[in-house]
């Protein structure tokens, strides 16, 4: 491993203070993949159902892959087997069809509901808060479906104040449903904000960007 990479891992790891590290591999080589896992990490995520798919296949079985991007409802059948955890359940209608295919490969399936906080990025995917609701009460009561807790990302600004806002409104919002449905996940913060967001309350962070590249 690159000094520069390593360094940056460890300072990931003195920052995560008990949250989970979710390294994103897409666009990485096996070989970088797995000088993480020489390190004990085994939470990876990928957010092409064909990508995740044929590292799955080819790497250690203990990997738990976690889906972190949009997924389209064709796409499920492809990725249900391989994956450990959905964090972009972001509409009722994928919801449904992730029970479907988890039922017929009688398979319980963690999952977390994406939820799109960040009203100036029109283009991002995930349920308003109110749809939020509605979305992790269907997944709780769904036999194959383990809803765990939601998934946010940050605005996309250099305005840290307006960061910490959004991710203080996810943390109020999780900290609701979790008092509800038993949540424990609340995954928000990535390479560039992943601080903001631990500080605000986040369980799991995201980060690709920072442990690969300079």
């Amino acid at each position: 491993m690159q000094l520069m990479i390593k360094r940056h891992y460890e300072q990931v790891e003195k920052d995560l203070n008990g949250a989970t590290l979710c390294i994103v591999s897409k666009k990485r080589s096996e070989q970088e993949i797995m000088e993480y896992y020489a390190l004990g990490r085994r939470v990876f995520g990928e957010n092409h159902a064909q990508e995740l798919c044929a590292k799955a296949q080819s790497l250690p079985g203990d990997i738990q892959w976690n889906f972190i991007g949009h997924l389209q409802r064709n796409k499920v059948r492809q990725i249900l087997p391989y994956v450990s955890m959905i964090q972009s359940v972001d509409s009722l209608r994928l919801a449904k069809e992730i029970e479907k295919e988890a039922a017929r490969i009688d398979k319980t399936i963690d999952v977390l509901v994406e939820v799109h906080m960040a009203a100036e990025d029109e283009e991002k995917s995930g349920a308003s808060p109110e749809e939020a609701r509605e979305l992790v009460a269907f997944c709780a009561s769904q036999p194959h479906l383990c809803c765990k807790g939601i998934m946010a990302m940050g605005p996309h600004t250099n305005d840290v104040d307006r960061i910490r806002e959004v991710f203080d409104e996810t943390h109020a919002l999780y900290q609701s449903l979790a008092k509800e449905h038993g949540l424990s996940i609340l995954s928000m913060g990535m390479s560039d904000d992943y601080r903001i967001a631990l500080s605000c309350g986040s369980t799991m962070v995201r980060i690709g960007t920072y442990l690969f590249e300079e």
